[in-house]
Order: structure tokens, then sequence, then C-alpha cells
């Protein structure tokens, strides 16, 4: 199976799995609370469906446009905007009809089905799989930086990343995560400590540069496989060779092969490599935009072997998980808040950086794994309940505000009120997917 379906295979099942467990935290509710239901439906069936089949009063289908999936309660103001129905007198089965206690139950049941699903996804993937990490002190000489977003601030490779607002770590990912809602850092350099503060719009600058690197592991340059269409297929290059010398200069990690070779594009080099733990001399060839034309190879288990990092890997019982994954969630959801307080503060920038359908596809790995594909389906509900929950009425929030608003003052908006309301929020909404969906576009364009 090629790279791009397995792609779009994890992408397509993780959102479908979204979207019939949100839209079944409002059916549930809805039928409990004898509410009736006239459509369930994964993706939109703008004038026609893929799938659909009356069950009972309800009609479940498949639409042909993935963009979400919706349920149709009766005598609810939706994106059906079913005018027709709603100037009729009110039926004790519609919406309208029941408690305002009710109805935000109902309204509420999607995001909360979400938050559950990313929670037992957590506490279940932490008793299954476990945790390996690499450990950020064994790390030895810093990390690989290339980004000008940080190297114009200053830093520099070889740095050693100690704290990020103060809070040290002592996992990696958990160190790039905290990365991107940060505002100081603090490094190490010979010795030295050195605190940066970031820019307000430092996030922005991140997010809509062209390296998208952060502060990367420091690895050996490892020969992966050598093409036949390599300058170099008939140097002596194998497999597994490790580069440890170009002319004089002594070579440990892949940063530093870099730089030597692109100090010798165009030319023929005296190199030095490690092949099964002994040293074998070679003449390589670099060609004019300083590349020996090799695929690099190794895995993070190979570099922990040979002594550049230490990977931590931990077990948890079956109690301990909860309180795992319970941790990863809530820092999940922290963390998430903080990005979307930044993107809706525009002097940080960070709105130029919001993706829509192809960034989260991105987001997906080219092979499959069941790991990576359970813990990015929890990142994902977590999105969509957040998202879910923003005040504008043609998503949950809107409708919950409305409803908290009926609570407190005990007057309840006029069904014309809240169709205007709902096409309001309705072109909001399509303003929000115009502009996260261009900025992919443009992001691809401009590469």
């Amino acid at each position: 199976m090629s790279a791009i379906v397995i792609q779009a295979s994890m992408f397509l099942l993780s959102l479908s799995l979204l979207i019939v467990l949100h839209e079944l935290g409002h059916f549930l509710p809805a039928k409990a609370f004898k509410t009736r239901v006239e459509k369930f439906y994964l993706f939109f069936d703008v004038k026609f469906s893929l799938f659909k089949k009356k069950i009972g009063e309800t009609v479940y289908g498949i639409g042909w446009l993935p963009l979400g999936g919706y349920v149709k309660i009766a005598g609810m103001i939706d994106e059906s905007m079913d005018t027709e129905a709603m100037s009729q007198p009110p039926k004790p089965w519609e919406f309208r009809s029941k408690p305002a206690w009710q109805r935000l139950i109902i309204m509420l049941g999607g995001v909360t089905v979400n938050f559950i699903v990313a929670l037992l996804i957590y506490i279940f993937a932490s008793f299954y799989y476990g945790d390996a990490d690499i450990s950020t002190s064994s790390i030895k000489d810093g990390y690989w930086v290339t980004n000008p977003v940080f190297t114009e601030l200053g830093v520099q490779t070889g740095d050693n990343l100690r704290a990020i607002d103060g809070v040290t770590y002592e996992n990696y990912s958990d160190l790039r995560r905290n990365m991107i809602t940060a505002e100081r850092f603090t490094l190490e350099r010979d010795g030295q400590p050195i605190n940066i503060e970031l820019p307000v719009d430092f996030l922005g600058k991140l997010s809509t540069g062209e390296d998208l690197s952060f502060f990367e592991l420091r690895i050996p340059f490892l020969v992966g496989s050598v093409p036949d269409s390599s300058i170099n297929a008939q140097s002596g290059l194998e497999k597994g060779d490790i580069l440890k010398r170009i002319n004089q200069t002594e070579i440990t990690y892949f940063d530093e092969a870099i730089a030597a070779l692109e100090e010798n594009t165009g030319r023929e080099v005296a190199a030095v490599v490690l092949r099964e733990g002994r040293p074998v001399d070679l003449t390589l060839n670099i060609s004019e935009d300083g590349k020996l034309e090799i695929q690099p190879g190794g895995t993070y288990k190979q570099f922990e072997e040979m002594g550049f990092f230490q990977i931590v890997q931990k077990k948890y019982g079956f109690f301990e998980s909860f309180s795992v994954g319970a941790k990863k969630f809530s820092n999940q959801l922290g963390g998430y808040w903080l990005q979307l307080k930044k993107i809706f503060t525009p002097s940080t920038g960070a709105y130029k950086g919001v993706g829509g359908f192809k960034a989260i596809f991105d987001i997906f790995p080219d092979t499959w794994s069941w790991q990576q594909f359970w813990s990015i389906t929890a990142f994902l509900s977590i999105m969509l309940a957040v998202l879910n929950l923003l005040p504008i009425p043609a998503l949950d929030g809107g409708h919950v505000m409305f409803l908290l608003y009926e609570m407190v003052s005990g007057r309840k908006p006029s069904d014309k009120f809240m169709e205007y309301a709902q096409m309001a929020g309705f072109f909001i909404l399509l303003a929000l997917i115009v502009f996260a969906n261009g900025n992919d576009i443009y992001k691809a364009l401009t590469k």
C-alpha cells in the first residue's frame, strides 16, 4: 500500500470515528429525553447521499461531502434551516418543547463524548503501549538548531535547552510540545545559563516559516542506502557506514557532516567511515550542492546503542494507567487552550499558522502505526471538542450560550432571532473554514 493511501486511510478513519461519536453524544440524550431525531449523518448530504436507510423515525446515512457530520433534531434551528417546520406549532417530541436543562444536556453531549473519548484513549494507550521517550538529561552536546526563528534570537547548534518558562522537562516530547506556547527559554552554553525572551509574534513566525524544525536531536551521519544513480555508487560506501571524517574535519554529528560537505562542494575528498566498529578509508565525491547523494538511515534504538542519548521506557499497571492517562489528557487540553488563546490574540501572529484539512492530514504518518493513530485521534478529539465550544451560533457552543442566557434570564430567544443568529454563525464558520484551508493552499503555493 502506498504512503499516501496509508496516510489518507488513517486520516479518514480518525475523522469518521470522531464525527460519529460526537454526533452520538447528541443522539443518545435526545432519544433519552424522547426528542425525535430525524437524521444521523456521517459527512454532509448536500443534494444526495452515498448511503441512507431509515430505521424507525431516523434516517441514517453517509453524505458525499467530508466536512463533518450532523444529527437533525426535530424542532431545533440548525444548519438545515428548516424554517417551514419551525413555523408550525411546537410538538411534544420537538427539541424546542423540552425544558432548558434537557436541551443543554443534548447540546453538550457531543463535546462531552469527545472529551471522554480522548481521556479513554490516553488511559488505555498508556496501559497497552506504555511510554517510550528520550531523556533530556542524557543529551550530551545540545541540540541541532537551523530554524531562522531560533537562530535570529541567538540560539546555536550545541545549545542545551534546560527550561521553558522556568519549567524543566524530563522527556524530549514534552519539551517540544511546550515549546509552541513558550514565552521564555533557558539555554546552557559552555556551562553558562542564557535566558532568551521570545517576541510576542514568536508563534506566528514559527508556524509560517519555511523551516519547521525545532530543537532537533543531534544524530550520527549513518548511511541508509547508496542509490545506483549516486555519484558515490562506486566509492565503496555501504549501508550502515558511519561518517567520521571528511579531509581533516572530525565528524560526530549529522550537522557537522553537513557543514563539512558544504565547505567541499564539487570536490573529491578523503573520508573515514566506521564500519562494524572498524575505521575504513574512502574517497568520496561531493556534488555541486554539497551532497553525497545517499539516503541517511538509522533508528532511535540504534542511536541509543551508540550512546547518543537514552530512551526511557515505562510500563504502567492497569490502575496506574488511569492517573497517567488523566495527566496526559489535562496537559494536552491545557496546551491546546493556550494555543487557541494565542490564535485569537492578533499580536502573536499565531493565526497565520492556522491550518485546515491538509494540516490535519499532514500530521498522520505515511506508515501504519496504531500507536500514532490513537495518539493523533485523542488530540483531534480534544481539538474537536474545544472548537465546538466556541460561542459561535452554528456550533454547539453558540447553542449553549443562548441556553445559558435563557436559564439565567428566564427569557427564551425567539425562533426568528435564532434563525438569524444561526445564519450569521454559519457565515462566520464558513469564513473560518475558508481562512484555515486558504492558509494551507497559500503555504503549498509558496514553498
